[in-house]
């Protein structure tokens, strides 16, 4: 495969619905979804199978999963020429008795996860000795990229101890077959998630530390070996440049996001100066949302602008004859003029109306161009009344039956988008929680209090796993927490039309 990597991270933590979570995704849809990716020019799929999850023995599901993982490997080699990365946390185990209650598809990370100490030789051993059995089945991997925190990481570990982990990491895949790559994933840097668990403070890992993990793992590890993720310049500094392709983490979509499409015009440009010496990595939670920005980031890293032209005509190529009013809707839910969004609903219904047929970049609308409709507008319904209560939390005076009323209709929106993709972890978005805090009601309050990822514990780790554990159902508790708020104050709650 010629020319520099062009990569899509597919990542499979959330548990939420068809098609929106990439782990619910059928052999189809991956093909599909990868025959689109092909088009706009990527030639690199890295997936975090969830492997850390998965209990022994093994749920039928799960065997499913592995089953499908190892096709959809086939498929992107073979089919689309594709290469293929898998991801893992360092240290990370399934609680087996938890994890085996789940199917796969439904098992939520949080509830089912433990880690292990690295200086636990033994812990350790056991867990590289399961690993193997679930990686076997993905030996046609290119690579195994390994992050260094979030969830990964141990209280006060050190980087001798990380760097051991990915040479172990490196043992095992040589047993698999001899030529797999392993990658290690700079994000927050190991030491400071140490930290991060020992304290419950969370700062960024200093640039010394992550070049000493650079530098440790040019002593531990046999080639082949990578770089991913960020920090360039360190990386360079400790003379290993030509390892990198870097990662903008949630450039096209950050996670964990409640689902909405995002819409940059700027995103290709940023992307041209990203590029690193093998090429850029992207990422998104809800693939099938985020087609704007996947289109501009494939751009971007083949040295092309973008402008509001080629948006209507990329749209144009997903359903032929709805290609500027897919475009205008997508710039109308990046703004906060509510008429607008209401504009690009009344436009979208009335394209509905006809029989939308998919273009030749079908695969990325997962077989369903009506779907893809409905959830633009579903999402412009939901933006336009947040828009709308934000005008009157923020009035001066405010007006209480005005902020009650549109309170109601953001939290219907909400319910009704919610309930078709099914997403319920971390909800943030800018001036959402000021504007609920105007509303003064206690119950809303707590909630929005609880999603700081401090929970119960003797700990600050046990606190954090407490508090991630409960961050698992924090969208939906929002919502409940919204309408009560609403009916507190005999406001009626009128579903969205």
């Amino acid at each position: 495969m010629p020319g520099k990597m062009i990569g899509m991270y597919v990542h499979q933590h959330w548990s939420y619905s068809h098609p929106y979570a990439a782990r619910t995704w059928t052999l189809e849809d991956w093909r599909g979804y990868a025959d689109g990716l092909k088009r706009l020019g990527y030639n690199t799929v890295m997936i975090w199978p969830m492997l850390e999850t998965m209990p022994d023995p093994l749920t039928p599901s799960d065997t499913a999963h592995l089953d499908k993982m190892t096709r959809i490997i086939d498929m992107l080699h073979s089919e689309f020429g594709m290469w293929v990365y898998i991801t893992l946390t360092p240290n990370v185990v399934a609680k087996d008795a938890e994890a085996a209650k789940y199917t796969f598809e439904d098992r939520p990370f949080f509830y089912c996860d433990d880690r292990v100490n690295p200086a636990d030789t033994a812990a350790c051993a056991a867990m590289m000795k399961w690993r193997e059995q679930l990686l076997r089945p993905l030996a046609a991997m290119d690579g195994l990229t390994i992050i260094d925190s979030d969830p990964g990481g141990y209280p006060n570990s050190t980087n001798a101890e990380f760097v051991r982990l990915l040479a172990d990491h490196q043992t095992l895949l040589n047993r698999l077959r001899s030529g797999i790559e392993v990658v290690y994933w700079i994000h927050a840097g190991w030491r400071a998630y140490g930290r991060f668990y020992a304290t419950g403070v969370f700062e960024w890992g200093k640039d010394g530390e992550i070049e000493d993990t650079v530098r440790g793992l040019v002593d531990r590890l046999a080639e082949p070996w990578g770089i991913t993720g960020a920090r360039l310049s360190v990386v360079e500094q400790a003379g290993q440049g030509a390892r990198m392709f870097p990662f903008p983490y949630g450039l096209i979509e950050g996670e964990p996001s409640f689902p909405m499409t995002n819409y940059n015009l700027d995103l290709a440009e940023r992307i041209k100066k990203e590029i690193g010496p093998r090429g850029i990595m992207g990422n998104a939670q809800s693939h099938c949302l985020q087609l704007p920005n996947t289109f501009a980031f494939a751009r971007g890293a083949q040295g092309h602008p973008v402008s509001e032209a080629d948006y209507g005509s990329f749209a144009e190529d997903l359903i032929p004859g709805g290609g500027k009013r897919i475009a205008d809707a997508w710039k109308a839910l990046a703004g906060t003029d509510a008429a607008a969004m209401r504009a690009a609903t009344d436009a979208l219904s009335a394209l509905k109306k006809g029989t939308l047929v998919a273009g030749p970049l079908r695969g990325l609308l997962f077989g369903d161009p009506d779907r893809f409709i409905n959830d633009l507008i579903l999402q412009l319904q939901q933006r336009a009344a947040f828009e709308t209560f934000c005008a009157a939390a923020f009035a001066t005076p405010v007006d209480q039956p005005v902020l009650a009323e549109t309170l109601g209709q953001f939290a219907m929106s909400s319910d009704a988008w919610q309930r078709v993709h099914g997403y319920k972890n971390m909800w943030v978005w800018p001036r959402m929680e000021e504007a609920l805090r105007k509303v003064g009601d206690k119950g809303l309050d707590a909630v929005l209090v609880a999603r700081d990822y401090q929970g119960e514990g003797t700990t600050p780790f046990d606190k954090l796993k407490d508090g991630f554990l409960r961050v698992e159902t924090y969208t939906p508790r929002l919502i409940a927490a919204m309408k009560t708020a609403v009916e507190s104050r005999n406001a009626t709650l009128k579903p969205i039309p």
